[in-house]
């Protein structure tokens, strides 16, 4: 049986890297992340707060990036966990995916609505999502190679936009230009571990290079560079971000950043460039957030047809489409519109507030999932390697890095999850952060059930979890038809 393929050698390294930056999101990190660690926490030393988290994603990604490159798989973390764990644990960790994509994709819905109704002074906050839901669907029906040509060009200028804030930042400082952010003086302080959980939360997105590993030039080489790429790019980038937002405020004024509107980024670069550029920062702020929410759609839809292909979810789920160079998801990519949708409409419906609630509660769930999955696929690569799977890798990818990277990975979530109240903006002993654990246990719960529903009723299915990879020769298409043999 001929299996449906994703359109295959069609990203570099280069196109796998700006699809993981996309998905961080650097100019929302700066503009709203960063003065709200700086508001909430107080500490100093946020820059080194974001280089300490990259320093364990980075030896987290080695073995993770290096045993999914090996298996060249759409669903990453669900193939990794199948191969390496066990099959059922490779559809809870599917699901537990598919949620945590869905849950900080759909989250962003509830920032840029009430954003956008800002800007216009008109209209209600859902009505500008579900515009924008039209055109995050757009651009997952492009494919991965078309929306990452139109999301390289949103980012290249954001990023410029960055570098912009920065100079104004340093220009604009209230006093002598120092480095005591980055000192360990200046993270080592009450409130150390509520820092680096909000720095946890800002990268989440770079884990998604592997989902590509099917359309990529390359194979495990390149998987794995872009990935490494991509934590260290955002780890640097971030903290040079913070160090220059600190600079400018001076350590009298930190817990201020982010309380102070007229101190803000944007007015920053308004101030020191002119409101044009401000209003451009304004902007594209918005089509930061808009191509997050594409990359997060399109590793999600990735899952669903990959996890549709081995025959655990509906089989609808794995049709692509065949013009072009076919091999895009378009079932799943729509089902994920479906689903974004519905989650929109029930807010909308109950009158939560979308800031408030569906941001802030969606965007923290998410990150909970998709960072605990990252520390399980540190243990899930070490035992992939340890059963002889991957060839030709180093002791270092093997073994070194995966024990290493789940053992510091622990420590971080053990921060990130004492610190849910912080992240949520709860008030001092309240227990309603304990709702976010409580649904991340309850998602994979009803991973294990499915997969064992599978045992049952498809237990060919099972075999196959992490096994159904792109076949070149029965490929769909078109471009390899055209090859003389």
């Amino acid at each position: 049986m001929t299996r449906a393929t994703l359109a295959q050698g069609k990203l570099g390294p280069v196109g796998l890297w700006i699809m993981a930056v996309v998905a961080s999101s650097p100019l929302t990190v700066q503009v709203g992340g960063i003065p709200t660690m700086y508001a909430a926490t107080g500490v100093a030393g946020v820059p080194l707060a974001f280089i300490l988290v990259a320093f364990v994603l980075y030896v987290i990604a080695v073995g993770y990036a290096g045993a999914a490159g090996h298996i060249r798989h759409a669903a990453p973390l669900y193939a990794l966990m199948g191969r390496g764990l066990s099959p059922v644990a490779g559809i809870a960790a599917g699901l537990c995916a598919l949620a945590g994509y869905l849950a900080i994709g759909t989250s962003l819905y509830g920032l840029l609505g009430p954003t956008l109704v800002g800007l216009a002074q008109a209209g209600p906050w859902w009505a500008w999502s579900a515009g924008t839901l039209a055109i995050v669907a757009a651009l997952g029906l492009l494919g991965g190679v078309n929306s990452t040509r139109f999301l390289g060009a949103l980012l290249a200028v954001e990023l410029a936009v960055i570098v912009f804030y920065v100079a104004a930042a340093l220009a604009q400082r209230s006093g002598p230009l120092t480095l005591a952010p980055l000192a360990p003086s200046a993270l080592l302080v009450p409130g150390m571990a509520g820092t680096v959980a909000f720095a946890m939360a800002a990268f989440v997105g770079v884990e998604t290079v592997p989902a590509y590993a099917e359309e990529a030039r390359g194979g495990a080489p390149s998987v794995r560079r872009a990935m490494l790429a991509a934590v260290v790019f955002a780890g640097v980038f971030y903290a040079l971000g913070a160090w220059a937002m600190a600079v400018n405020a001076g350590p009298d004024r930190l817990s201020q950043i982010g309380a102070d509107a007229a101190e803000g980024p944007l007015q920053t670069l308004s101030r020191v460039f002119g409101p044009g550029v401000g209003l451009l920062a304004t902007i594209l702020l918005i089509t930061s957030v808009i191509a997050a929410m594409s990359s997060f759609h399109q590793a999600g839809a990735r899952y669903l047809f990959a996890m549709a292909r081995e025959g655990v979810l509906p089989g609808y789920l794995a049709t692509t489409s065949r013009s072009g160079d076919a091999g895009t998801p378009v079932a799943a990519s729509l089902t994920q519109t479906g689903l974004a949708g519905l989650v929109i409409a029930g807010f909308a419906v109950s009158g939560a507030d979308p800031l408030a609630v569906m941001f802030t509660w969606l965007s923290t769930l998410g990150a909970v999932l998709l960072l605990a999955l990252l520390v399980v696929a540190a243990a899930a690569a070490h035992r992939f390697f340890s059963t002889g799977q991957g060839t030709n890798d180093s002791v270092l990818v093997r073994q070194v890095a995966p024990v290493t990277g789940c053992v510091l990975g622990v420590v971080l979530m053990v921060m990130m999850l004492a610190n849910l109240g912080s992240l949520l903006g709860l008030p001092p002993g309240s227990r309603r952060w304990l709702t976010l654990p409580a649904l991340a246990v309850a998602v994979m719960l009803a991973g294990l059930v499915w997969g064992g529903l599978v045992r049952l009723v498809r237990p060919a299915a099972l075999a196959d979890v992490g096994r159904v990879v792109a076949d070149p020769v029965s490929s769909p298409v078109r471009r390899l038809s055209k090859l003389v043999m």
